[in-house]
């Protein structure tokens, strides 16, 4: 089947090897027609390992080479991939795709915890395929005569294991963890570019798939930084040019380069990013548009959205006051904030607007601004009832009846017993079913807003007394501990506290 010549085949690398191959494109800087002395200097660098000798052919009609450096006792691949990069590196060699490539080659990644495989080259002497001379020309040649050429190369080239280990550990290369389906990707994309041109039509498809490959994962498939702007260019431009078929089929050779930047432009601005960049692009702009407020001094995004959100809430507030249908427990003014159009999550993360029993937000502008409001609110309200209380041809049923006939915000089947606090716009002499008594009879409250800023006020100052009673029996207790544990600093720093607090020792 390989001497028929209708598909080419070829062998993918296991976990150990008894060769590594270097692949040189004829269009690669380290190619003889361009530098006559790229291989014997490639070759030299490899002496150190042991390879001192390598056999040369072909790859194909393309005029690519395939040097083998064959041994004899079998080592690791991933190994070898590592020290064989190393030594190229160190000498001044870019391992790149279709310009110098290495097999086995250095996988710079892992699929969930495991090593992905190898990269796969095609077997020689196929179509296209012969031994070189010296003179990297062409000579006639056949599988034996391969065959024997390699057992004779392989005997000479005894690698040396000591110098290998030596070598590996002076290398530090970062390996990236990938997942399943960023493998498949992967893989994916390869199978698609590698193929190249097999007609006219392709070039537009093509170019967006190299982008792909190259913006995303370019920095997990060699080791090296992320792509971007010109080296994104560059680097889609050599991958088109070196791929089959694109000098007979590519009709947009003449401006490559342009549809290359626009590929390039236009991935920088999609939703795709680099992979293993755990912010993403999203997070990105929004991180860089702090960074632009910060330096302009405006505010960022999310300090306008947050402003946009305490903005909203707070005249809903005012609306509700003004309506006189604000509720006054945390559940029911949440539905009714609701209602009015405020999202659940803003409200949450700003209850010093709204809950009643909220302390941290206590003793803030926005908080004192918003008692403001209902003071003013309610004031002419309180004026009202205080008048009609002074007149003496004015009955208790009269404002009782006025009073009762407006809707209660509270439930009156069922709930809290609050005798003895002002939380409610209900009348003291009314008797709710199965639910609130709300005062001594014949007291008329006045308007509940004002009862309610009011009460509220003094629950403010009762938990204000209350944390800080808690805040000093946490110290306290804190302190013993600290002279408990024996530890001479933590001793010493109780001590100075104690006496600060002019307060007595423990053994006092």
């Amino acid at each position: 089947m390989i001497q028929q010549g209708s598909a080419l085949f070829g062998v993918r690398f296991g976990s150990t090897t008894q060769y590594c191959l270097i692949d040189i494109d004829s269009h690669s800087p380290y190619h003889p027609d361009h530098d006559p002395l790229a291989i014997s200097r490639i070759a030299a660098a490899l002496e150190p390992l042991g390879l001192v000798n390598h056999l040369t052919c072909t790859s194909s009609y393309s005029g690519g080479l395939h040097l083998y450096f064959p041994f004899p006792i079998a080592q690791n691949s991933w190994e070898l991939a590592i020290a064989v990069t190393a030594l190229l590196e160190t000498n001044g060699f870019k391992l790149k795709p279709s310009q110098l490539e290495l097999f086995p080659d250095p996988k710079p990644y892992r699929v969930e915890g495991n090593p992905t495989l190898f990269n796969a080259h095609r077997l020689p002497m196929q179509a296209g395929s012969y031994l070189v001379d010296s003179d990297f020309q062409p000579i006639w040649s056949d599988p034996e005569q391969f065959a024997v050429k390699w057992h004779s190369v392989a005997a000479q080239n005894i690698l040396d294991t000591a110098v290998l280990k030596r070598v590996i550990k002076q290398v530090k290369r970062r390996c990236h963890h990938i997942s399943g389906k960023a493998d498949k990707f992967i893989n994916d994309l390869n199978a698609e570019i590698e193929l190249g041109w097999t007609g006219s039509g392709q070039t537009n498809y093509l170019l967006g798939r190299i982008t792909m490959r190259a913006y995303i994962f370019n920095h997990v498939l060699t080791g090296k930084p992320p792509l971007e702007g010109h080296a994104l260019v560059t680097e889609i431009v050599r991958t088109a040019r070196a791929l089959p078929g694109y000098e007979t089929w590519c009709q947009h050779q003449y401006e490559l380069e342009h549809r290359a930047t626009e590929w390039a432009s236009c991935i920088e601005n999609s939703h795709y990013f680099h992979y293993g960049d755990a912010k993403g692009r999203y997070q990105t702009k929004l991180e860089s548009s702090e960074l632009k407020s910060a330096a302009t001094g405006l505010p960022s995004w999310n300090q306008q959205q947050s402003e946009s959100a305490r903005g909203r809430i707070k005249a809903a507030i005012v609306e509700l006051l003004e309506r006189n249908t604000l509720p006054v427990r945390p559940t029911a003014r949440f539905k009714a904030l609701i209602q009015a159009g405020i999202g659940g999550g803003s409200l949450y993360r700003h209850r010093d607007l709204w809950h009643p029993d909220y302390f941290d937000g206590f003793g803030t502008e926005e908080s004192i601004e918003l008692e403001n409001q209902v003071v003013q609110n309610t004031q002419p309200a309180l004026q009202e009832s205080q008048q009609k209380i002074s007149q003496p041809d004015q009955t208790i049923s009269t404002i009782d009846n006025s009073l009762s006939s407006q809707t209660s915000l509270l439930h009156t089947a069922g709930g809290d017993n609050l005798r003895q606090l002002g939380f409610s716009d209900l009348l003291a002499d009314f008797e709710p079913v199965g639910g609130n008594n709300l005062g001594e009879p014949g007291i008329v409250p006045q308007d509940w807003l004002a009862v309610q800023v009011v009460a509220t006020a003094e629950a403010r100052t009762n938990a204000q007394k209350i944390c800080v009673e808690a805040q000093q029996q946490a110290h306290l207790a804190r302190i013993q501990r600290y002279f408990a544990s024996g530890d001479p600093i933590l001793i010493a720093e109780a001590l100075a506290w104690l006496e600060v607090a002019q307060l007595p020792r423990p053994d006092d």
